[in-house]
């Protein structure tokens, strides 16, 4: 083994933490989003956790955020809350920052 060697599995390894940690942080994002419009749109205990489920289940329709954010604000809109996507895309970048260092801080 060389020092190369070590370096390249230490990044291998690193990339692979940060990659298991953006995807916790996004999935915890996802349900404080999905409880967030929940709220707004007036849904109760039962009804709040299925609909996080299925907010979270959306993100792997496609890559990247924008099925998540179509989903809430398609639903948002649907059920008569007057809502901007810049104001979901707004409320996502805030519940991500919260979320990835809920991640960072081991809780």
């Amino acid at each position: 083994m060389t020092t190369f060697d070590d370096r390249e599995r230490g990044f291998e390894k690193k990339f692979a933490l940060d990659q298991e940690q953006e995807f916790k942080a996004s999935v915890r994002r996802n349900r404080a989003l999905a409880q967030w419009a929940a709220e707004k749109m007036g849904l109760q205990a039962p009804h709040i956790d299925e609909y996080a489920r299925a907010v979270v289940k959306s993100d792997f329709e496609a890559p990247g955020d924008d099925d998540v954010l179509r989903k809430v604000f398609e639903d948002l809109k649907g059920s008569g809350v007057t809502v901007t996507e810049g104001e979901v895309r707004m409320k996502m970048a805030e519940l991500m920052a919260q979320a990835r260092e809920s991640v960072r801080s081991g809780e």
